[in-house]
């Protein structure tokens, strides 16, 4: 695909997220969880089989539900094949060398399915917005994530974009919940209230993020969230359906050999009944 085919593609802004978008009920949302986490369980075990790799870039506002996206998206999968990377402030080695060179160690292997709870985007987003980097690197970092991501892709990794929205109104409900709730205090913290300070400016640098970096084989999501079970269930079946495309999800068939040892395994070993007769038999005879 030549270079201006590539750059081309949908062109999302935050302005164009419908957030009223919900779910009937409970059930509905159960109903299609169900459904969309045993169709992931099917992809990764495609592949697995394959050989196939696949990255999911996860990005979004405070509180918009990654980690509990994160949950319900793994909650069917075998965690051997599915790594998930929380990535947060990089350390201060990682801060010596090019900020993309502490992803290459977390790309998936062939098989394995790989999830990043924030990505090499915090370029073009938080480091933007709050100065950490100058505006020559991260006006620079949009063709060098470009250039980044249709590597991975030329190497057969298949990438999926998902920014979680929800509105200031929302977020602010959800940080009050989490201060209210023991288990959910630890979620919440100064940097979340600095960041909501700015938020024109992080929704600036968002819409900005889309319209440089989405591109026809890597096209950003936004996922409507401000109803945290429609956006779950909207955002795992984006994945599944990027993920699946032109993948073929049918399961092997039995092998044969090994069925008929299974067989013939079954008819040497006696069954849980006939062991208990046996048993019984043993006891009714004297000195038995």
């Amino acid at each position: 695909m030549s270079e201006a085919a590539r750059s081309k593609g949908p062109k999302p802004r935050l302005s164009d997220a419908d957030l009223s978008k919900k779910l009937k009920n409970e059930d509905a949302y159960e109903r299609r969880l169900k459904k969309l986490q045993l169709r992931m369980l099917a992809i990764q075990q495609a592949y697995l089989r394959q050989g196939r790799r696949a990255a999911i870039v996860l990005e979004g506002w405070d509180a918009a539900g990654k980690g509990s996206l994160v949950r319900r998206l793994s909650e069917r999968l075998d965690p051997r094949y599915c790594q998930v990377w929380p990535i947060g402030v990089p350390r201060e080695e990682e801060r010596r060398r090019h900020y993309l060179a502490r992803f290459w160690g977390r790309l998936p292997e062939p098989g394995t399915l790989a999830v990043f709870d924030r990505s090499w985007y915090g370029r073009v987003l938080v480091e933007r917005v709050e100065r950490l980097a100058s505006q020559a690197a991260w006006r620079r970092a949009y063709g060098e994530i470009n250039d980044f991501e249709r590597m991975l892709m030329d190497d057969g990794i298949r990438i999926v974009k998902l920014f979680l929205h929800i509105s200031p109104q929302e977020q602010l409900r959800r940080f009050e919940e989490r201060l209210s709730v023991p288990y959910k205090r630890w979620k919440l913290t100064a940097d979340d209230l600095r960041n909501r300070a700015r938020w024109r400016d992080y929704a600036e640098a968002a819409d900005e993020m889309f319209h440089r970096t989405s591109t026809v084989e890597a096209p950003w999501h936004i996922v409507p969230s401000e109803y945290k079970w429609y956006g779950r269930v909207t955002a795992i079946g984006i994945i599944a359906a990027r993920l699946s495309d032109g993948v073929d999800l049918t399961p092997p068939p039995a092998d044969a050999a090994i069925a008929e040892a299974i067989a013939l395994l079954r008819q040497k070993t006696p069954t849980a009944a006939s062991s208990r007769r046996a048993r019984s038999r043993s006891r009714a005879v004297p000195g038995g």
